[in-house]
């Protein structure tokens, strides 16, 4: 693609370099530019500046007048493979049950997985590129994918080999995370160290030696996996050369932010339940703190303390937990809204969440985030607009008038 952006009302979330994530009174500041123009050549942002030195080019021009542009949302957490809905559980919790009292009733992950171990990997993958498709709609332009539905060897590696292709296929730079010890299955309910030693001595090897997976992951929660798996998981990554992002504290505090920072996790995600030692581990650490107030909106949970991780100078990343059973939504239009409306952040600290924090969380700073020359052209366009607050402020619209990838 080459093209010229030009009358661009406000250019926001421009950046010189992507070296160094933002926290604090940092996470609040965005750079913005009026009346602006961008080139994009051979796919990737060339050039921008005011309207005033605009050059004159021999490329196909697109008048921006009224409107912002922005880096599209980075995705750092998502469950985008899976086998079918599982809207008949909303009903369930709608009479009373819990996500936990779902799960152990044999609905939950368990479900999903029975249902993907039916389904083929071509029938896998154009779901997902129809998903992905919808994400990109939406504003998305970069994710990561989990696994995590399979929880047997072959099942496991079907779908990060259909990972893989979207990742060979896709317009948008995407991310592959083993979640093999998402849930416990059935057959291992009373073996649970048997089912950790095949997810780190058998599966683990096999994925690493085929390179299927950029990092390891674990849902590490009460009536699910432990402190030592905890461990035992982000070793094993170690040994191959995956880095950790991990699911902790979603309804419970026991000690897993703790574990996983001092293990040098790159994330953990969820952190609706804190606890004053999960503070200080974060802010004493280089992992990034994920919110996911998608989940929280659909289960009726507690949202993540954002506005005090923030506060106490943790870099945040919000992402939309896309998955069947409690965040059946990829919009993070509506995960903006949010986090400035049931997060209490600002538009700006929100938008750096959802865009530079992000692409730290998945580790493609140096590709997408921001507004730099050399990254991809990766941007919204949105409807005619006031400025970045318009976007929160219509949470139950979207302002994304197109979106460049």
């Amino acid at each position: 693609m080459n093209i010229i952006l030009k009358n661009i009302k406000q250019l926001i979330g421009i950046t010189e370099n992507s070296d160094t994530i933002k926290r604090g009174t940092a996470q609040g500041e965005v750079t913005k530019l009026d009346n602006a123009y961008l080139v994009i050549r051979n796919h990737r942002i060339e050039g921008f500046g005011p309207m005033s030195e605009c050059p004159e080019l021999n490329l196909d021009s697109h008048d921006c007048t009224g409107r912002l542009v922005l880096p599209t949302y980075v995705d750092s957490h998502t469950h985008m493979i899976f086998a079918e809905s599982r809207s008949g559980e909303m009903n369930q919790r709608l009479h009373g049950k819990t996500y936990q009292e779902i799960a152990e009733a044999g609905g939950g992950i368990l479900n999903s997985a029975a249902k993907l171990r039916a389904m083929s990997e071509q029938q896998l993958y154009d779901d997902a590129q129809e998903r992905i498709g919808n994400a990109i709609k939406q504003g998305t332009g970069a994710l990561e994918i989990k696994s995590g539905y399979g929880l047997t060897i072959e099942d496991e590696m079907k779908m990060l080999r259909v990972i893989r292709i979207l990742k060979q296929l896709s317009p948008t730079p995407i991310k592959a995370t083993f979640l093999g010890a998402h849930a416990l299955p059935a057959e291992f309910k009373n073996n649970k160290d048997v089912y950790i030693h095949l997810v780190c001595n058998e599966m683990l090897p096999r994925i690493a030696g085929e390179g299927l997976a950029d990092y390891i992951d674990i849902f590490c929660e009460t009536g699910y996996f432990s402190l030592d798996d905890l461990k035992h998981v982000i070793e094993a990554g170690d040994k191959h050369g995956l880095k950790a992002k991990v699911h902790v504290n979603q309804f419970s505090s026991f000690g897993a932010v703790k574990m996983a920072c001092e293990m040098g996790a790159l994330s953990v995600d969820h952190l609706e339940v804190m606890q004053d030692e999960d503070y200080t581990a974060l802010s004493s650490s280089s992992t990034i703190a994920t919110a996911l107030p998608l989940c929280s909106l659909f289960l009726d949970i507690p949202y993540t303390p954002a506005r005090q991780l923030i506060d106490k100078n943790i870099p945040l990343a919000i992402a939309s937990d896309f998955n069947p059973g409690s965040a059946p939504s990829s919009n993070l239009n509506l995960a903006f809204g949010l986090a400035c409306s049931q997060m209490k952040l600002t538009p700006e600290e929100a938008f750096n969440a959802l865009t530079y924090n992000a692409a730290f969380a998945m580790e493609v700073q140096d590709e997408v985030g921001s507004i730099q020359v050399g990254k991809k052209a990766n941007l919204i366009i949105t409807k005619p607009a006031h400025g970045l607050e318009d976007i929160p402020y219509w949470f139950g619209d979207s302002m994304i008038g197109s979106v460049v990838i």
